[in-house]
């Protein structure tokens, strides 16, 4: 019997986020940004991380280094629920970093690769890989290391009566091997976006390169944006539209969302911080320091003094904060009246929102 329903292999790194920056880039100036957020990033571990958030049992291999960075990132996987028993840590090595600059509707993406390059077959326990009904693996071309090896690996999944995905994402280089064509052969799901599809097919039509990349394994979703996806098995097609909505900023939106559960959960973080001030000065400059992130005012004069809240002073106040905000979130998403896709969306979007706030003020407590 199958361990988890899904197995993953892949990178892990945190992203970093600059808002609100000026549409054009100049040399030698200094440019500001209007926002910062540092969340969990690569494609690999978003794909466990929301799958486990769905209720999926999830096992994820990858390699981190030894830095706060990796710490940070195994620490927001594993909250998702997704198990982290086969993430191995590099000695001497440093964990890869992401930082995205959005532009409107797109993006600069600027990766140091980091482990991402360094993870081999040799670092795998291909049992606990094997030990699923799904294998899926991301970004194949930062898994330098573990390129060569994959085609293997896959076969050997399928062999096992496992069923496999692959999400290319980039080409760095622009190259787009041949050698990811014979993975293909071995792939059942393929998961490109437009662009990387038309790459793949060594075409320019996006309908087209769903037709050709059909032929190749047995069934393409091609991810289009605001234009929805389309899903290709054989001579049978799907598009899908995504429900409309009037956001201009995805990323905007889910700040707007944070501050407002920040606000849901405001009264109770107050009275866990003054029974925490009795006992701790430090915690409550934690707490001022992160509470503007959130949109929430807060000052000595706001603490009640006859707050009777029975706080373990063993808890800290930051991971009393996250339990208390994700489950508030679910709540407070869950009342919503939003179709079930579009909520588990917004969802997935405040989750991930709070987790960069909460790992940025925990980057700023580790330089203290």
């Amino acid at each position: 019997m199958a361990t988890f329903d899904v197995s993953v292999i892949g990178e892990l790194n945190l992203d970093l986020i600059l808002t609100g920056l000026p549409p054009e880039l100049v040399l030698e100036h200094e440019h500001l940004a209007q926002d910062l957020s540092i969340t969990l990033g690569s494609s690999s571990a978003i794909f466990a991380h929301n799958l486990a958030s769905l209720g999926n049992k999830v096992g994820f291999s990858s390699c981190i280094g030894s830095d706060p960075f990796g710490e940070i990132c195994v620490k927001r996987l594993g909250e998702s629920g997704v198990d982290l028993s086969r993430v191995k840590k590099m000695q001497n090595k440093t964990t890869g970093l992401s930082v995205i600059l959005p532009q409107r509707k797109q993006r600069y993406i600027l990766t140091y690769p980091g482990t991402m390059f360094e993870m081999t077959d040799k670092d795998l326990d291909l049992n606990y890989v094997f030990s699923a009904k799904h294998l899926h693996v991301s970004s194949y071309f930062l898994q330098k290391g573990m390129r060569a090896s994959l085609i293997d690996i896959f076969r050997r999944a399928k062999e096992a009566g496992l069923s496999t995905s692959l999400d290319t994402n980039d080409d760095p280089e622009n190259r787009w091997s041949s050698e990811i064509q014979l993975l293909l052969k071995h792939t059942d799901i393929l998961l490109p976006n437009e662009r990387e599809a038309c790459k793949l097919a060594r075409t320019e039509k996006v309908e087209q390169a769903a037709e050709i990349l059909s032929q190749k394994v047995s069934m393409v979703v091609v991810k289009r944006g605001s234009q929805g996806a389309i899903a290709r098995s054989g001579k049978e097609s799907l598009v899908a539209f995504p429900p409309v909505v009037d956001v201009a900023d995805h990323v905007g939106e889910a700040l707007r969302l944070l501050r407002l559960l920040a606000q849901l959960v405001a009264e109770h973080l107050l009275e866990f911080a003054n029974a925490r001030h009795r006992r701790d000065c430090r915690d409550w400059r934690v707490l001022a320091s992160l509470a503007p992130r959130l949109g929430v005012t807060v000052g000595r004069d706001h603490v009640r003094q006859d707050a009777a809240v029975q706080i373990d002073p063993r808890v800290n106040l930051l991971d009393h904060f996250r339990h208390v905000a994700r489950v508030k979130a679910r709540e407070h998403v869950l009342s919503q009246p939003l179709p079930h896709a579009v909520r588990g969306r917004v969802l997935l979007r405040l989750l991930r929102s709070l987790d960069g706030a909460l790992v940025g003020e925990e980057l700023v407590r580790r330089r203290r």
